[in-house]
């Protein structure tokens, strides 16, 4: 009966030695993820302080932030770096989908040709994506997205329809 108590005691302390190595892990991601999230969080504040500064100066080759919707005429001279815009705007009437980037008019023209309301996970093979978590779960952001800039409706949770059915959202 000895050996079977020495053999328990032997994977306990196994155990043991793996939960604190795994909790001395866990201590020095956790320090990691702190600095990272420090540089991070002075990269963002620098960025929107410099951003700040382009707009009171007004110079000629300032950089505009974009708040609402893109313009059919463009807002800055190709290849200028525009801080803040949205690239995908707002619905109104007579916007088309020509507007959006390309994944986002995808997603629209999908849900537009659908009889019923869409589930992400039906939307996903339907723009060419694997149907795998990470791709859904990307593109019920892109949904959420389109519904909150007035291109689709979520009526019932986790169900996407076009927001404007026979106008512009599917032209």
């Amino acid at each position: 009966m000895g050996s079977l108590i020495e053999e328990l005691e032997a994977r306990e302390t196994a155990a043991r030695a793996r939960v604190e190595a795994l909790e001395a892990e866990i201590v020095e991601l956790t320090a990691r993820l702190e600095s990272e999230r420090e540089a991070w969080s002075r990269l963002r504040i620098t960025r929107e302080t410099v951003a700040e500064v382009i707009m009171d100066l007004g110079g000629p080759g300032r950089t505009a932030p974009v708040t609402e919707g893109l313009e059919s005429e463009g807002v800055a001279e190709p290849g200028a770096r525009v801080v803040g815009a949205i690239m995908v705007p707002h619905w109104r009437e007579g916007l088309s989908v020509d507007v959006l980037p390309d994944v986002y008019r995808d997603i629209v023209e999908v849900v537009t040709d659908a009889t019923k309301p869409l589930q992400a996970k039906q939307i996903v093979p339907r723009i060419g994506l694997p149907a795998v978590t990470a791709k859904i779960e990307g593109t019920r952001g892109k949904l959420k997205r389109l519904v909150e800039r007035g291109w689709l409706v979520e009526d019932q949770p986790g169900q996407f329809a076009v927001a404007h059915p026979g106008r512009d959202a599917g032209s």
